[in-house]
C-alpha cells in the first residue's frame, strides 16, 4: 500500500467515527456527554492532518496525525473505564462522592450538573461501549498513521 492509502484509512476512519457519533446524536437520540465531545476534537484535527497530509506531504503531518489519534484513543479508553467504574470520571459529569459536600454544594452541583453523566453506558456492542470502541479503532488509526510514516512516498 502506499502512503497516500494509508492517510485516506486513518483519516477517513476518524471521519467515519465523527460521522457514527453525529448518526448516534442527531439520528439516534443519544446526547453526547463531556467526554463524548472531548474524544471529537483530535479527530476533526485528524481530518484536517489527513487533507494537509495530500496536498503537502510532509513527514510531520503522519506524527501529527498519529498524535490526533492516540490523543482520542486515550480518551476513548478513559472514558470506558470511567463508565465500568475502574476510573473516576471528572466531577462535571459523573455522580462522584457527594458525602463530603453540605446541602449548599450539592444543590449547586446538581444545578450546574450536565444532562448526560459520563459514567453512564447509553449504547454498547458485545459488551463495548461506544467510548470503548472509539478508542480501540483509534488505536488502529493511530496505527495507520505510522504505517503511513513508515511507507516512502
Amino acid at each position: 500500500m502506499t502512503r497516500t492509502h494509508w492517510i485516506l484509512i486513518a483519516a477517513g476512519g476518524s471521519l467515519a467515527l465523527l460521522l457514527a457519533a453525529f448518526a448516534f446524536q442527531h439520528v439516534g437520540g443519544m446526547a453526547p456527554c463531556k467526554l463524548c465531545i472531548t474524544q471529537r476534537w483530535p479527530h476533526v484535527v485528524a481530518v484536517g492532518i489527513g487533507a494537509m497530509a495530500l496536498v503537502l506531504p510532509m513527514a510531520i503531518w503522519l506524527w501529527a496525525g498519529a498524535a490526533a489519534a492516540a490523543t482520542t484513543a486515550y480518551v476513548g479508553l478513559y472514558h470506558a473505564g470511567v463508565e465500568q467504574g475502574w476510573f473516576e470520571g471528572p466531577t462535571s459529569c459523573t455522580s462522584g462522592d457527594i458525602g463530603t459536600l453540605s446541602a449548599e454544594d450539592l444543590l449547586n452541583q446538581i444545578m450546574s450538573a450536565p444532562l448526560v453523566r459520563c459514567d453512564d453506558i447509553p449504547w454498547e456492542l458485545f459488551g463495548i461501549s461506544m467510548a470503548g470502541w472509539n478508542g480501540l479503532i483509534s488505536v488502529g488509526l493511530c496505527a495507520a498513521w505510522l504505517m503511513a510514516a513508515r511507507t516512502k512516498a
